[in-house]
């Protein structure tokens, strides 16, 4: 099969990651922070030396305040509902938002009266920018954004506008699902107050396994209570980090494939441009030359993720998406991508779109054998 949903989930992975996984459910299987016994101890060795890994690797200096979640998905929402929230508060973020910020942030807003702003990202960062500062009143209480669109790829300018958080003493969050292991993320020197994001994408990691990141002294409630394995006399959750966000036993084995995949990507990162980005815009060259194929918010000059989302003639998306899977064994994803927002700019609420995600072990056969079976498509349904 060729695979190109690698937006949604890496395929394959590095060798070490499901060699760093057997390893502790064969050869350790205990709970960290659960007994002081030896492979207690181990399992807490490998919890701990995630959290460093993931603090040099992004720029936090404190280890503790690398959380471990289930997914970016958990991550987002400890953030975003973890903070003290009151009537008419108000949020800054994106028309391009997955739902994982969407939602929270209507949760919120249901729940506190809390307004939210989307601003719609056009492409043109010098005008996003002045929007956001626009739309910053004394009621802003955060900033929250994706880094990049998991629809289109397209990168919003996350540094100038932490810059601009800044200057308003207004902490940000950032959802790194697309751009973690793809692009370079340094927390401190970019002015990111928190930082989301999954193993399983860019980083090449499990799924089951996500992080939160926090810089600073921003207090956050746990939306979670449980059992930490320490403090337990006490009838509240602990205030010490990381315990008082992370209720209950931690996926072992996942953060021990996620240790693994940022190992592998500390080695490859800041050599040359990525590999799939220059394949990627080989399929949105080759896709742009093909009567009948509409390209979405592609832009060769500005930096974009491997990622391209199409349409062919009129016909829907998830259609194309099915042709591609049962007559050429081609994987890709089509439909909404669980970001209605992007779509609704797009003007492609009806029938969404096809997206191609290409990752580090994909290879120039696949993108022109791509580009074949689009052009058969495309010609088939021409006919009809």
């Amino acid at each position: 099969m060729i695979y190109f949903d690698q937006a949604a989930s890496s395929f394959p992975k590095p060798p070490e990651v499901g060699e760093a996984m057997v390893h502790a459910v064969n050869d350790i299987g205990a709970n960290p922070g659960r007994g002081s016994h030896r492979l207690a101890n181990k399992a807490a060795d490998i919890v701990a030396e995630t959290r460093e890994t993931a603090a040099r690797l992004f720029g936090i200096n404190n280890p503790k305040k690398a959380l471990f979640f289930s997914n970016a998905t958990a991550a987002l929402n400890q953030a975003i509902k973890g903070l003290s929230w009151s009537r008419n508060n108000h949020v800054i973020a994106t028309n391009f938002e997955h739902n994982s910020i969407r939602r929270p942030l209507e949760y919120i807003k249901s729940q506190y009266g809390v307004n939210v702003t989307y601003l719609s990202w056009n492409n043109e960062a010098e005008d996003f920018i002045k929007q956001v500062e626009q739309s910053i009143t004394d009621k802003t209480k955060l900033i929250a954004m994706t880094h990049a669109s998991n629809v289109t790829g397209s990168v919003i300018p996350i540094k100038k506008i932490a810059a601009v958080a800044k200057r308003n003493n207004i902490p940000i969050l950032i959802d790194a699902s697309q751009t973690a292991g793809h692009l370079s993320i340094h927390m401190q020197e970019m002015n990111i107050d928190m930082l989301a994001f999954p193993g399983h994408k860019g980083l090449l990691g499990p799924q089951g396994t996500g992080m939160l990141l926090v810089n600073g002294n921003i207090n956050l409630n746990p939306i979670n209570h449980g059992g930490t394995g320490s403090f337990s006399e006490i009838p509240d959750q602990p205030s010490q980090w990381p315990e008082r966000l992370e209720a209950g036993t931690l996926n072992t084995p996942g953060i021990a494939g996620l240790n693994a995949a940022l190992r592998c990507y500390e080695e490859r990162k800041n050599k040359n441009v990525p590999r799939e980005t220059i394949l990627c815009q080989r399929l949105a060259k080759g896709l742009k030359e093909i009567d009948g194929v509409n390209c979405y918010e592609i832009d060769e000059e500005k930096r974009h993720m491997p990622i391209v989302a199409f349409n062919v003639l009129n016909v829907p998306s998830q259609e194309i998406a099915m042709v591609l899977d049962s007559h050429y064994d081609i994987a890709v994803r089509a439909g909404l991508h669980c970001s209605p927002l992007t779509h609704e700019a797009l003007n492609t609420a009806d029938r969404g779109v096809v997206r191609a995600s290409l990752g580090i072990y994909n290879t120039d056969e696949e993108v022109e054998q791509f580009l074949e079976a689009i052009q058969e498509i495309t010609e088939s349904y021409k006919l009809l």
